[in-house]
């Protein structure tokens, strides 16, 4: 069984063909996705999808894009994370490529995206862009550590990864990877040890070769991971086996929650 990482499900571009969508997801093999809870507006969407479908599992947080939504407080996402269906806290994070005017707003959201999954011990999914020196800090300043977490479609340089594996995250990988020009990205996926790395689509967005300009979708996972492991010379097999290994063992609770 492969595992879809992240993915957004709810958003227009999938939410009306959603049985295809879990159709193809079969049919490629790929026998979970976590749909990332993006503004506590959107929120019930999310959740609903999670109680639909066993296939599917949910996270909790609002985006660092998302401007004019309602701010979280750390008690209001500790309560949402006691959903059954909810794995993770997130996605949050700093972007500083759409805001780079006065982020201050940002990086006291990402405080309290991180006080919160501490205290509700579920992992973190982090976004960062054109910010990462001020996401690891603040990563390291609130102890992010002591809930784990992933670094999301990661497009980072081989030392921001490094930095963020030493603070016990791990990584995943979109379909950038399969970009002939993502060399970045692409070394990093040669250089993540094996038992911190994860796969991922970012549905419906970055849809992979050979799907590159479509809308994206769970089942695409597939072209990910086949790129990531010809990338280590590893077989197809070995790849999905280890990341599927990692994803449940970032997020223990999400095991039980699974049924195919």
């Amino acid at each position: 069984m492969l595992v879809d990482s992240h993915c957004h499900l709810d958003f227009p571009q999938l939410s009306g063909s959603i049985e295809q969508v879990i159709g193809l997801m079969k049919d490629n093999g790929v026998g979970c996705a976590l749909c990332i809870g993006v503004t506590l507006e959107d929120l019930p969407r999310v959740l609903a999808l999670s109680e639909a479908w066993s296939v599917l599992l949910a996270s909790v947080g609002v985006h660092p894009e998302a401007t004019e939504v309602r701010e979280p407080t750390v008690a209001e996402l500790v309560e949402l994370a006691r959903h059954p269906r909810v794995i993770a806290i997130g996605e949050t994070g700093l972007d500083y490529y759409w805001h780079k005017d006065a982020p201050e707003w940002q990086r006291e959201r990402f405080r309290t995206h991180i006080r919160a999954a501490r205290q509700a011990q579920k992992p973190l999914v982090v976004h960062t862009r054109e910010a990462a020196a001020d996401t690891l800090r603040l990563m390291q300043e609130e102890g992010a550590g002591e809930a784990g977490g992933v670094m999301h479609c990661f497009t980072e340089t081989w030392e921001v990864a490094e930095a963020a594996l030493d603070r016990g995250f791990y990584i995943s990988l979109s379909g950038i990877v399969t970009f002939k020009k993502a060399l970045t990205v692409r070394e990093v996926a040669q250089r993540v040890p094996l038992d911190r790395l994860l796969v991922e689509t970012d549905s419906p967005y970055l849809a992979p070769v050979p799907h590159r300009g479509k809308a994206n979708q769970p089942g695409y996972v597939k072209h990910v991971a086949e790129e990531v492991a010809r990338l280590r010379g590893l077989s197809y097999e070995a790849l999905v086996d280890a990341t599927t290994a990692n994803f449940f063992r970032l997020f223990p609770s999400a095991r039980s929650k699974v049924t195919q």
